[in-house]
């Protein structure tokens, strides 16, 4: 079975991506769908939720042969809200010992200990650079929040990622075909949530029909699974997503599952960012021949990828991301305007149709995000790992509509081909609206004025 991907490498999807199983008979049964189901949704949180999770403190030895006081279950208790990190919470290198990154009291010192790094052999040079650009792109995005923190927020955040990076760059990490979000000892989704946290103008921020959320998460809780059809515009859309809703439904904040593609998963800059999500891990088409003698294998793992999907779906409760455009969005290169990419219908039947052999309820619906100032992708494709990252501190919006039902929109429609491109067609263009009612109230000022009969924005963080 082929499963390639059209897309550039980041999250996202594209034709013949995820073609469904033709046979009625699943050819996944020998594979068990409970060990893969989602952990169950509750009404309230449980008590395990909002004490105090991981185990006391106890003294183990590091790296160094040195006694330490292991501090992993430095968190706050919260109830509806994100779990926070409190003070003393570790590194990831402080899993298994000290990080000399630990002793950096302010930007030089964090410099000079990359640089040292580098020389000791330890982080390719070329990392490195790409660290110290990311640095000073960070640190002037954090500062245009004029939050009086944003030093110390800046600097702890990037001693976080370097930490991730050279930790990675000793002992790499393998992203199977699907992953599960990294959460203990050292917590990865938190990581990205408060690294990305700072670049939000929540002021300016918006979510278009937040009650349609809570209705996912009663068909989750029923079993059922959710897919949603989205645009797709930076890296950091799966922060921005959780950010928004991490207030409001921290459920789907924490167990959405992205279809990545594999340059998130192989970017040593990306891959702590991406080690705190829940992915299906792909290899790109549009890269899929860069070497040839490894075509074979990045078809075999696509396959692998698919099948893993599949399970996961049989296995209900699932919510799962798909940017059926096969990449990122990048502005028109006339009038510099952005826009979501088209979607393309193949990619939306393939998973319409996963969906239907499930053999379990689904629900595919809209979604539109409007994030690209905070960290807008390459003008064009690039084939290199490692792009330039330009960040900025600004309000971002997220949008989702009712569900779109096939059966509804091509009642009227006898041909196959016109049927999938109509729904595809339909799914773009209420994304399309959300988008241009987001961009209103986010670049013309116009705030939750700009909603309409079919979008109500709000700030549920407020």
């Amino acid at each position: 079975m082929e499963m390639e991907m059209e897309m550039e490498g980041g999250f996202g999807t594209n034709p013949e991506a995820l073609r469904p199983p033709l046979p009625t008979q699943s050819p996944l049964g020998f594979l068990e769908a409970s060990s893969m189901q989602a952990p169950p949704l509750a009404s309230s949180p449980s008590p395990a939720r909002t004490a105090i999770l991981p185990a006391p403190a106890r003294l183990c030895c590091s790296r160094r042969g040195a006694l330490r006081l292991e501090t992993k279950a430095a968190w706050r208790p919260a109830a509806r809200g994100p779990r926070v990190p409190a003070k003393g919470a570790v590194l990831a290198s402080e899993v298994v010992g000290p990080s000399p990154l630990l002793d950096a009291r302010n930007e030089q010192e964090l410099i000079l200990h990359i640089r040292k790094e580098v020389e000791k052999g330890k982080l390719p040079a070329d990392v490195a650079a790409n660290l110290e650009e990311l640095y000073y792109n960070y640190k002037d995005a954090v500062m245009q929040s004029r939050d009086p923190n944003a030093h110390d927020i800046v600097l702890s955040n990037m001693v976080a990622l370097f930490d991730c990076v050279l930790l990675d760059v000793e002992n790499p990490f393998t992203f199977p075909p699907y992953h599960k979000a990294v959460r203990e000892p050292f917590d990865y989704y938190m990581f990205g949530q408060n690294y990305i946290r700072p670049l939000v103008d929540y002021r300016n921020s918006y979510v278009g029909n937040i009650s349609i959320f809570q209705d996912m998460e009663q068909k989750l809780q029923q079993g059922h699974n959710v897919v949603l059809m989205s645009n797709h515009q930076t890296e950091a859309d799966p922060a921005i997503i959780a950010l928004l809703l991490e207030r409001s439904n921290p459920w789907i904040s924490e167990n959405i599952v992205y279809v990545a593609g594999d340059r998130v998963v192989t970017d040593p800059l990306c891959k702590p960012f991406s080690m705190g999500r829940n992915l299906i891990c792909v290899y790109s088409k549009k890269h899929m021949n860069d070497f040839p003698e490894l075509v074979d294998m990045k078809r075999r793992a696509n396959t692998r990828s698919l099948k893993e999907m599949a399970l996961l779906l049989r296995g209900g409760s699932q919510i799962i991301w798909i940017a059926p455009s096969g990449g990122r969005d990048r502005p028109d290169p006339l009038t510099g305007e952005w826009h979501p990419a088209p979607f393309d219908a193949s990619a939306v039947d393939n998973m319409r149709r996963l969906l239907e052999h499930s053999g379990v309820p689904g629900h595919i619906y809209p979604l539109s995000l409007l994030c690209y100032e905070v960290m807008p992708p390459p003008q064009k494709v690039e084939k290199e790992i490692g792009e330039q990252r330009v960040i900025s501190f600004h309000g971002v919006g997220l949008s989702v509509t009712e569900e779109i039902k096939y059966s509804d929109i091509t009642v009227h429609t006898q041909n196959v081909d016109e049927c999938r491109e109509k729904f595809s067609v339909s799914l773009y263009n209420s994304v399309v609206d959300q988008y241009n009612a987001l961009k209103s109230a986010i670049f013309r000022g116009r705030g939750a004025a700009s909603s309409d009969s079919a979008i109500s924005l709000s700030q549920p963080w407020r």
